[in-house]
């Protein structure tokens, strides 16, 4: 190729000193760029709304996070800690009393009472989106100003903990009121930073709530910023543009780990990633189908080749971090030749046309090419479609799709949140049935797990739902990873929170100081 010695030893000189200039200004020092007062954080995802019973997406939650407070705080240790109630106790199995903090405003200078979790309960129960989270809750009943019982038709197990879900944040009546169908856009609540700006699709600014009741936050202000792609999300710590990306990608975490001026940061996730059918559509309403596909695919593969090894297959919905998990699952395993089986039992032998949905995330644009590529072998045309966030969340609640790549975060870690709104015939659609699967059975056991008090009981119930859903397939089941975030070696405080809502409450920005 190279006839010229001269130019051969030229080249191979060159390259020699590229890698060593490359390898250099990897390591360079990188000078954050924003102002000193500012922390800039990037997700993947705009969010949806700023109201938390419009929708219960992760990116908007992310950010509901910093604006309001709930109840009860789940830290990072999931221990229930005081927020807005200072303590709570039980009266009898079906009310649960709490005493309010006193003192504390919402973001328009209201005084926050009693009135206000009233008012913000009773909206959450009509909210197709939430309402399941506080479902049985029958009654809200205000004492005085700062004493408020909330009343359940039923025993309810899980009440404390979904009373940490962003979903339930307090909300301010008038607020809502004044705002009407805007609050989404126009959001008041008690939380350590209030909403300022939102320009959809780019970026939310927040600027710190100096009244607020724990204390002002370390920084002044949080810009949010969407970025799709994980590599310019990565690109922007490089350049000193962000302060902290949430979920690197595999193939960039490298990146930040060798460069000194920034860090990654790992931590366990409630979290499962799935490809959903849509069970109300043929052929997916046929449970061999389903069962077919779940064999089809290598989901080793898969974690080898979009997380880099960085995830373990998900046999069942719940991951073992989760109360109520099911150990003793197998799953499925890859079996092409079973799935062929399967496709010719339920009349597919020469198989059938579909489509995946997925949204613009690149993990799972790459997620849906290799199950395209795995379904072909079995004689499955799969075609993939991309859709917009907030189109994808509406369409598939509205059950237009045939499969779909979607993530459920069991935020509470309760079996209850993370299995009712998924696998419950009454939670089809937004509030998290997208599969639009229904079995009497699995509906008994869930209602069990969600009323009955004793936790062996509920333990078993959870046990036996498992296995019949896993067994009916109403979706494949993909993986469980860890979360993760980089960020510049100046922020200090940062937690990731394992139902991956991290409160950016206690984080610093080396060399600023808080304005009092």
């Amino acid at each position: 190729m190279f006839k010229n010695k001269k130019v051969l030893s030229l080249v191979i000189v060159t390259l020699i000193l590229s890698l060593v200039l490359t390898a250099c200004g990897g390591n360079k020092e990188i000078a954050r760029k924003n102002p000193a007062d500012t922390l800039v954080v990037a997700q993947g995802a705009d969010a949806k709304t700023l109201d938390p019973h419009a929708s219960n997406d992760q990116p908007s939650s992310r950010v509901i996070k910093q604006i309001y407070n709930t109840l009860i705080f789940a830290n990072e240790d999931m221990e229930l800690v005081p927020a807005l109630a200072e303590s709570w106790t039980s009266i009898d199995e079906l009310t649960w009393e709490f005493k309010l903090a006193q003192g504390v405003k919402f973001h328009n200078g209201e005084e926050f009472k009693a009135s206000d979790v009233k008012f913000t309960f009773e909206r959450m129960i009509n909210s197709p989106s939430v309402a399941h989270i506080i479902g049985p809750v029958s009654e809200v009943k205000v004492i005085d100003d700062y004493t408020v019982q909330i009343i359940t038709s039923e025993p309810f197990a899980p009440l404390l903990s979904h009373l940490t879900h962003t979903a339930s944040s307090i909300l301010n009546e008038k607020a809502v009121t004044d705002a009407g169908a805007d609050y989404g856009q126009k959001p008041v609540g008690t939380g350590p930073f209030k909403f300022v700006d939102w320009q959809s699709g780019d970026k939310i600014t927040l600027e710190r709530f100096d009244e607020y009741f724990q204390g002002p936050a370390k920084v002044k202000n949080v810009v949010f910023r969407n970025i799709t792609e994980g590599t310019n999300r990565t690109t922007g710590l490089e350049t000193g543009e962000i302060d902290i990306a949430y979920d690197i990608e595999p193939i960039d975490k490298r990146i930040v780990t060798d460069n000194s001026s920034l860090e990654l940061i790992e931590g366990p996730s409630f979290s499962n990633e799935y490809l959903g059918f849509n069970t109300k559509k043929a052929p997916f309403d046929d449970i061999r189908v389903r069962q077919a596909i779940n064999y089809a695919v290598d989901v080793d593969e898969i974690i080898a080749t979009v997380l880099e090894g960085a995830g373990e297959p998900a046999k069942s919905p719940l991951t073992d971090l989760v109360f109520g998990a099911n150990n003793n699952i197998e799953g499925y395993k890859y079996d092409p030749e079973k799935a062929k089986e399967l496709l010719k039992e339920a009349g597919y032998e020469n198989g059938f046309q579909t489509t995946i949905w997925t949204n613009d995330k690149p993990e799972r644009v790459r997620i849906a090419e290799i199950v395209q590529a795995k379904l072909k072998e079995v004689g499955i045309e799969a075609k993939i479609e991309q859709v917009e966030w907030g189109a994808y969340l509406d369409r598939t609640a509205a059950g237009e799709h045939d499969m779909y790549i979607l993530g459920w975060t069991a935020v509470t870690g309760d079996a209850d949140y993370g299995l009712y709104a998924l696998y419950h015939s009454s939670q089809h659609g937004d509030a998290g049935n997208r599969f639009f699967y229904s079995n009497p059975e699995v509906d008994k056991l869930l209602d069990i797990g969600k009323t009955e008090v004793d936790q062996e009981k509920r333990l078993e119930a959870y046990k036996e739902a498992q296995e019949l859903i896993v067994q009916d397939a109403p979706q494949l089941f993909l993986f469980f990873k860890n979360q993760n975030a980089g960020q510049h070696r100046a922020i200090k405080g940062f937690k990731l929170h394992p139902a991956g809502h991290h409160s950016l409450y206690n984080v610093t920005i080396e060399g600023a100081t808080v304005e009092e």
